[in-house]
């Protein structure tokens, strides 16, 4: 069963750039689909976060 995850990217003044909820069958799956969206709209260098469901941060780059 797939989860909601969710993708957000921000400016280094906190504006957001990204705010997306997403399905993934896990964690592993979730971050490798925040990686790829953060790719094509270029934000990997910006800083983002990615949650699961519980709150857990799967993957985190500032």
């Amino acid at each position: 069963m797939k989860k909601i995850y969710k993708l957000t990217a921000f400016e280094a003044d906190g504006e957001k750039l990204l705010d997306e909820a997403f399905e993934a069958l896990n964690d592993d799956e979730a971050k490798k689909q925040a990686e790829q969206m953060l790719a094509e709209k270029a934000l990997l260098e910006k800083t983002h976060r990615c949650t699961s469901p519980t709150g857990k941060l799967i993957l985190f780059h500032s």
